[in-house]
C-alpha cells in the first residue's frame, strides 16, 4: 500500500471517530477516557497507587515543569539514561513504535523519559537525545534529589555503577503507563509494541 493509500484510510478512520465522539456528545455518552474499561489489571503490591506522584524536574526545553504539565492524558514514562549502551535504546525504541501504531489510529500517546543520570544528562543532552528518538517524547532531568524523588515515586531502582567518564547505571526497566489519576498499565522488557498499543487502546476506548 502506497503512502497516499496510507493517508486515505488513517483520515477515514479519524474522521468516523470525531463523527462519532460528537454524537456522543450531542446525547450525552461521553465517558472518561482514562476509566479502567475491564482492562487487565496490572499486579502489583500494594495496588495501583503506590506507583506515581508529584514531581518538580526540568525539561529538555529548559522548563520546570511538574508531573501535571507532562502526564495530561494516557502517557507512557520510562526512566533510562542517555549513555546507556543497550537497554534503554531498546526499549525506548520500542515505546516510539507504540506511539506510532496508535498514532495510525488517531490515537495521541505522549512519552516521557526521565533520566537516572542527572549528571550528565543535563537538558541540552536530552534535548539531541528526545530529537532523535521520538518528536512524541519530553526528556526531564533535574537535580540528584530531584531526580531521587521521581524514581522513589515511581519505585524505580537505580544505582551508578563504576567510575570515571564512562560510568554506567543500573536501573529498573518497567515502562508505566498513566494517567492523571495514576498508574493505568505497566510493561516489562519482553512486551512488544503491538502489545503495549494493543493495552493502551484498551484503556484510552
Amino acid at each position: 500500500m502506497d503512502l497516499r493509500s496510507k493517508r486515505t484510510r488513517f483520515y477515514a478512520r479519524l474522521s468516523t471517530a470525531v463523527v462519532l465522539g460528537g454524537l456522543a456528545l450531542g446525547v450525552g455518552l461521553v465517558v472518561n477516557p482514562f476509566v479502567d474499561r475491564n482492562c487487565p489489571a496490572p499486579s502489583i503490591a500494594g495496588g495501583r497507587d503506590v506507583i506515581g506522584g508529584p514531581f518538580t524536574l526540568v525539561s529538555h526545553e529548559g522548563r520546570k515543569v511538574e508531573e501535571a504539565d507532562v502526564i495530561t492524558g494516557p502517557t507512557l514514562v520510562y526512566f533510562g539514561y542517555t549513555f546507556c549502551p543497550d537497554i534503554c535504546p531498546l526499549d525506548l525504541d520500542r515505546n516510539a513504535a507504540t506511539i506510532d501504531i496508535l498514532a495510525a489510529e488517531g490515537v495521541d500517546l505522549p512519552g516521557v523519559f526521565i533520566t537516572v543520570d542527572p549528571e550528565r544528562d543535563t537538558p541540552e543532552v536530552l534535548a539531541e537525545y528526545v530529537d532523535v528518538l521520538h518528536p512524541g517524547f519530553t526528556g526531564l532531568t533535574g537535580t540528584p534529589d530531584q531526580v531521587a524523588a521521581a524514581a522513589d515515586a515511581y519505585r524505580v531502582f537505580f544505582r551508578k555503577a563504576g567510575e570515571g567518564e564512562d560510568y554506567l547505571v543500573d536501573h529498573s526497566t518497567f515502562t508505566y503507563l498513566m494517567s492523571p489519576d495514576g498508574l493505568l498499565d505497566y510493561f516489562k522488557r519482553q512486551d512488544s509494541a503491538a502489545d503495549i498499543a494493543e493495552r493502551t487502546a484498551c484503556h484510552i476506548g
